[in-house]
């Protein structure tokens, strides 16, 4: 009972911590999209990760959006977990993630896994690493922001906690 009680915690601080992060990042200029993909559209009790998918402009600032990645990074973090934040472009390609580090660019950090480090700061384009499919890219399990769709049955905990408050965000931003 124990251990079940702490990963329904666990799962329902990151869906807070998403919540978050959709707040933080629908405020960056450039964001065309946020989507939750991953264990969390699911209604895995135990789940390692909160992932979202960022659909951003080509000459977007990602400055901003990767700050709001490691809060959400940090927070997951906090309970052993991880975050990630997946970016696609307006072509429906994915491009990489949020570079983890305050200070990104060529040089700095011998550990960065960037295929072409500081070629757009803040972007990771691991690649090499990690590349999403573009079916997932294109039609994510749950858009959030600007407008909710679901592709999936919604767990209730997502339900509650995420999609009524993006929709509330949504209409307030539309209004």
């Amino acid at each position: 009972m124990i251990g079940r009680t702490q990963s329904e915690g666990c799962r329902r601080e990151l869906l807070l911590a998403v919540m978050r992060f959709v707040e933080e990042a629908s405020r960056c200029a450039g964001v065309r999209r946020i989507a939750l993909i991953g264990s969390l559209t699911t209604s895995k009790k135990a789940p390692r990760d909160a992932d979202v998918l960022v659909t951003v402009e080509d000459d977007t600032d990602l400055a901003p959006l990767a700050r709001a990645g490691r809060r959400l990074k940090g927070a997951a973090q906090s309970l052993n977990l991880g975050g990630d934040v997946f970016l696609a472009n307006p072509q429906g390609e994915y491009i990489g993630r949020t570079c983890h580090w305050t200070r990104c660019g060529p040089g700095i950090r011998v550990s960065c896994r960037a295929d072409h480090c500081g070629q757009w700061a803040f972007l990771n384009d691991d690649l090499s690493v990690i590349k999403l499919g573009r079916d997932l890219v294109e039609r994510p399990p749950i858009d959030l922001w600007p407008s909710v769709e679901r592709r999936v049955p919604v767990p209730d905990d997502v339900e509650e906690f995420v999609i009524t408050r993006c929709e509330e965000l949504n209409s307030t931003a539309a209004g």
